[in-house]
């Protein structure tokens, strides 16, 4: 084990399935997941469990929570 708090399997979680991006599976057609925040359709599936923002909405939050610098 290292000195950096890494586990022994090199600090990847093996049962981790969580997507990197942070951003629910698309879906591959109908019926489409409605957005939190202007009900409109998404490109996730309506069977998705959690936060789901149309392509509009989903760049709006990025500008939003991007850093300025």
């Amino acid at each position: 084990m290292s000195d950096h708090g890494e586990s022994s399997d090199g600090g990847h979680d093996a049962h981790c399935v969580i997507d990197a991006t942070g951003r629910p599976p698309t879906a591959d057609g109908p019926p489409y997941a409605e957005c939190v925040l202007c009900r409109k359709p998404t490109e996730y599936s309506e069977s998705y469990k959690g936060i789901t923002l149309c392509p509009v909405c989903e760049w709006q939050e990025a500008q939003r929570t991007a850093c300025s610098g």
